[in-house]
C-alpha cells in the first residue's frame, strides 16, 4: 500500500481480484530523473572553439549534477503513495475490506485490527504525531495506549469514571483525558501526573504542537488555552453559544474551529475575546469539523444530512455531499482524502475537496456498533474507527504521507532522539500571540496611512521654519 498501486483487474477464476504492481513506480522514478533535465544548449552551430568547449563542459557538469540529485531523491524519498484502482466498469467502493487485506503485503496486514470491548465503550481514539502510538478512551473509564507497529499494550488503566475524550500531547510520553469533572494528564505508564482543575466538564480536547498549548471546550461553552510547558492558562474565551462538543484545529494557522448547535462554525485565537470568523454552515447543529493540512479547505457535517466543503481563503462553500443519515464524524487525511461516518457506515472520498467527487473511493460497514470517532493514522494508509463495541481499523490505500520527516515526526526514534527533539521543540516553541488567521502577515511591515504620512510631513515642515 505504501510503495505501489493497488490495481483491480477483472476477476478471473483462481486469481485474486487485484494485485500490486511495480511498473508505475519504475515509470515514476524514470520520469523524476528526466524532470531534472532542462533543454541542453545547442553547440552545433558555434564556430568559436573555446566557447564551444566551455559550453560542452558546463553542460556535462549540469548533467552530472542532475543525475546525482535524482539519485539522492530516490534514496531519500524511496516510497510513493499507493492507490486503489479499478479497471473497466468496476468501482473501487464496491471492494470489501477482506479483498483489500487479502491483496495487501504481509507487512500491511497486521496494521488492521479489531478490538472487541463492548462493555466499556463507546470509544474515542487519537494517534501520536508520528502515528506509532494510539490512545483509547472508553466512555466507562477505560484508558489504554498501545504500539500500533508491534500491537503491544504500553499501559492500561481503569479510572472508574466517565471519559469523554483523549488527546496526545507533544509526543507519546504523555496524554490527556477529559473525565467526568476535570482533565487529567497521564504518562505512558498510565500514572497520573497532573489534574487540571481549571478545565471543568470538558467534552473535547485538542493540542497545538508548535505552541505546546492544550485546548478544551465543554458544557459551559468556555474555550480554554493552557500552556503545557509552563502550566499557565493562556486565554479563556466564553463562546456564549451554550454547550459545545465539536472542536478541531486548523493545522495551517493553529486557529481553533468550533461547531455550535445553531449551525455556526466560529474560529478563535487566544489573542481576541471574540471569534475572528463566524460562518453559518448548516441549518441545524454542527456534528463535526475538519481542516486539511494546507489550510485551504474545511469539511463540516451537520444534522441536516449534508457534508459541506468550504474554501477557507474566501470563506464560501465549494460543494456538498448528501448522506442517508447525519454524519457524526469527518476527518481529512494527509493526502487530502475525506472520511465521513454515520450510523455504522464509513465512506472515504478521494480528490473530493477541490472538486466534487461523483462516487466514494471506499465504503466500509462496522460490525461492532454505532460509530463514535474517526481518525486517520499519520504516515500510514490506515483509518482508525472508534465505535460502541470497541476500536477497529480499515485500510485506505494512499491516505498517508509516504515519506515522513524525521525532524517533524519519526516513528522509529530512539529514546535519545526523542529527548533531543523534545528539547528542540521547547526552544522553538511559538508564542500564543503568533496565532493569527493569516500567518503570512507575521513579519510584514505595516505602512502608515497616507493621511498620517501627510500630517507628519506637514509637522516636519512647520518645525523647520
Amino acid at each position: 500500500l505504501r510503495s505501489g498501486n493497488l490495481s483491480a483487474p477483472a476477476s478471473q477464476p483462481g486469481k485474486p481480484p487485484y494485485a500490486f504492481g511495480t511498473m508505475a513506480n519504475k515509470k515514476q522514478k524514470h520520469a523524476s530523473r528526466n524532470s531534472y533535465r532542462a533543454t541542453p544548449v545547442a553547440t552545433k552551430g558555434i564556430t568559436d572553439k573555446k566557447l564551444k568547449t566551455k559550453l560542452k563542459y558546463n553542460e556535462r557538469i549540469v548533467k552530472q549534477a542532475q543525475e546525482h540529485a535524482a539519485k539522492v531523491n530516490d534514496w531519500l524519498l524511496p516510497e510513493t503513495a499507493g492507490s486503489l484502482e479499478a479497471e473497466g466498469l468496476e468501482e473501487t467502493w464496491r471492494y470489501k475490506q477482506s479483498d483489500v487485506i487479502a491483496a495487501a503485503p504481509t507487512g500491511v496486514k497486521h496494521k488492521v485490527f479489531d478490538m472487541s470491548l463492548p462493555e466499556l465503550g463507546p470509544y474515542r481514539l487519537d494517534y501520536s504525531r508520528s502515528g506509532r502510538f494510539a490512545v483509547l478512551g472508553g466512555r466507562k473509564g477505560h484508558l489504554a495506549m498501545f504500539d500500533c507497529e508491534r500491537l503491544k499494550v504500553a499501559c492500561e488503566v481503569q479510572v472508574r469514571e466517565t471519559v469523554r475524550d483523549v488527546q496526545f500531547l507533544h509526543n507519546e510520553t504523555m496524554f490527556a483525558a477529559a473525565q467526568r469533572e476535570h482533565v487529567y494528564i497521564y504518562n505512558k505508564q498510565g500514572v497520573e501526573l497532573h489534574r487540571l482543575t481549571e478545565h471543568t466538564n470538558v467534552n473535547v480536547l485538542d493540542f497545538l504542537p508548535y505552541h505546546h498549548i492544550l485546548c478544551s471546550v465543554g458544557k459551559a461553552g468556555i474555550l480554554r488555552y493552557q500552556d503545557t510547558s509552563t502550566g499557565q492558562i493562556v486565554a479563556t474565551h466564553k463562546t456564549k453559544k451554550g454547550e459545545c462538543g465539536v472542536m478541531r484545529q486548523n493545522p495551517y494557522n493553529a486557529v481553533m474551529c468550533l461547531g455550535h448547535v445553531d449551525g455556526q462554525v466560529t474560529m478563535w485565537t487566544p489573542n481576541l475575546t471574540s471569534p475572528v470568523v463566524k460562518m453559518l454552515c448548516h441549518y441545524g447543529p454542527v456534528r463535526s469539523v475538519a481542516a486539511d493540512g494546507t489550510g485551504r479547505y474545511m469539511a463540516t457535517s451537520g444534522a441536516d444530512k449534508t457534508v459541506k466543503v468550504w474554501d477557507l481563503r474566501m470563506f464560501r462553500p465549494l460543494h456538498g455531499y448528501n448522506t442517508p443519515a447525519p454524519a457524526s464524524w469527518v476527518d481529512i487525511s494527509q493526502t487530502g482524502m475525506l472520511a465521513t461516518g454515520y450510523t455504522r457506515r464509513v465512506q472515504v472520498w478521494k480528490d473530493a475537496l477541490s472538486v466534487k467527487a461523483t462516487s466514494p473511493y471506499m465504503n466500509h460497514e462496522v460490525q461492532g456498533g454505532m460509530l463514535h470517532d474517526l481518525a486517520f493514522r499519520p504516515y500510514e494508509d490506515v483509518l482508525g474507527i472508534g465505535h460502541r463495541g470497541g476500536v477497529s481499523s480499515m485500510l485506505v490505500p494512499g491516505a498517508g504521507e509516504a515519506n515522513y520527516d524525521s525532524y517533524v515526526a519519526n516513528p522509529y526514534a530512539t529514546k535519545k532522539q526523542r529527548q533531543e527533539v523534545e528539547v528542540h521543540q521547547l526552544l522553538d516553541k511559538l508564542q500564543p500571540e503568533m496565532i493569527v488567521l493569516d500567518p503570512e502577515s507575521i513579519g510584514h511591515v505595516v505602512k502608515e496611512p497616507a493621511e498620517v504620512q501627510k500630517q507628519r510631513q506637514m509637522e516636519a515642515e512647520l518645525a523647520n521654519r
